[in-house]
């Protein structure tokens, strides 16, 4: 077959991710344009895939308003600004691969699902946890009967004390006006692959959760009025010390995400300067964040199947843990190993799920295995390869949203009712 014509929207660091696919299989994909407002990203992309100058713009505008010239068009900007090129390239053709989440209310994500039906374009959301190797063997155990009917699941996400600090208190994510709420921006991901596993639509949530820790009030008096860490007298003291983090990834050579997030020029100076003047060299208790550090949810699906959720942020940062409570035995998995209780034979198993043999291993492998099914989708039509479509991404986030909803108020609420609410 051909190779798949991609445009990134949006080059940045998950824009690099998806696009790396090209590179690492030029006979199944190539990118052949690029927007992106930031001169260095979008330079940087059209040099790796020598993209004709003509397809490389500042502005997606640009590329959606000419005749279709690609199969494809990945969307990897911030999230508030998924709704309007999803819209645009579903209206011009495109099949789409676009970043978690849809967008950051429920009206515009049900204008992106109403805008690829109407369209019949191709959708596939980047919930890679659906994808990975890890993941598909769970899923085949829980659907072979293994361990007979689910009656619980128990699911952690442990975000770590670094990933908290970078991203949703010093990084993009960290103001609920900025980008969207914790439980979206970081847990749709959790949200949509419980829905998956347990193969049934949630029909009630509640949920509790606050930002704890990263404020002014919990700031060690031994740091004064230090508003960076290169200005603080308790540093060395402080774990969440941007100067040892940051420097000490740039020492340990470990050039790629989130150092190169912080700054394009990854050297001591670079660096320094970047904590100097940059939003990630601030100390974390002094940020304008206001999204949650710590969040529980408890979801009812519809055939009677309960699951609790929790997102912590000051946590070691470590894969995924979940138990699965079943009606004949237990899962218990953390990413690469899953582990097998029999409550016939009183028999303990350990399974090892072989990765994907592939130099992409984000998200384990599933940012590869994620691609690998767009692309194969996009070039042979078949819709069954995309894990995470149109129907029921937008039930999983309407999901998430009203789960927020339940924190926010302190009550119970129901699923369909808010769907309906929502229009």
């Amino acid at each position: 077959m051909q190779p798949v014509k991609l445009l990134i929207v949006g080059a940045g660091s998950r824009g690099a991710v998806y696009s790396a696919y090209a590179l690492e299989y030029p006979e199944q994909a190539r990118v052949v344009g690029v927007a992106d407002p930031r001169e260095f990203f979008h330079v940087r992309m059209a040099k790796k895939h020598h993209i004709d100058p003509d397809c490389v713009v500042e502005d997606w505008r640009e590329l959606a308003q000419r005749p279709k010239f690609a199969d494809a068009v990945v969307i990897a900007t911030p999230d508030a600004l998924h709704m309007e090129p999803a819209v645009a390239f579903a209206r011009r053709g495109y099949d789409i691969l676009l970043e978690k989440p849809l967008a950051p209310d429920p009206q515009s994500c049900q204008r992106i699902i109403q805008a690829v039906q109407e369209q019949n374009v191709i959708l596939a959301v980047s919930h890679v946890l659906r994808y990975t190797s890890y993941t598909q063997q769970l899923k085949k155990l829980v659907d072979s009967g293994l361990i007979g009917d689910i009656v619980s699941i128990q699911h952690l996400e442990p975000v770590g004390y670094w990933h908290q600090a970078h991203s949703f208190v010093r990084g993009n994510w960290r103001n609920e006006a900025l980008s969207s709420f914790m439980l979206l921006a970081k847990s749709c991901h959790d949200i949509d692959w419980l829905r998956y596993i347990i193969g049934h639509a949630c029909v009630q949530v509640s949920s509790f959760g606050s930002l704890t820790h990263f404020r002014k009030e919990a700031k060690p008096a031994e740091a004064g009025e230090a508003k960076r860490c290169l200005d603080c007298a308790y540093e060395s003291q402080c774990p969440y010390s941007a100067q040892r983090f940051y420097l000490g990834r740039l020492y340990q050579n470990k050039r790629g995400w989130p150092l190169d997030v912080i700054t394009t020029e990854l050297t001591e100076e670079g660096v320094i300067a970047a904590l100097q003047d940059g939003p990630y060299g601030r100390c974390v208790y002094e940020c304008d964040n206001d999204v949650v550090d710590h969040q529980v949810v408890n979801l009812l699906y519809d055939n009677g199947a309960t699951a609790t959720f929790t997102m912590i942020g000051t946590s070691e940062t470590r894969d995924r843990e979940t138990i699965i409570f079943g009606t004949r035995g237990e899962l218990r998995g953390n990413g690469e190993k899953i582990i097998h209780y029999d409550f016939l034979t009183n028999q303990t198993q350990e399974i090892h799920p072989p990765h994907a043999e592939t130099r992409l291993l984000w998200h384990s492998d599933g940012d590869y295995l994620l691609m690998k099914s767009f692309i194969e989708a996009v070039a042979t039509r078949d819709r069954s390869l995309i894990l995470s479509g149109p129907a029921e991404t937008l039930e999983t986030h309407l999901t998430v949203f009203a789960a927020e909803q339940a924190r926010r108020e302190s009550r119970v609420v129901q699923i369909a009712a808010y769907g309906k609410d929502e229009g």
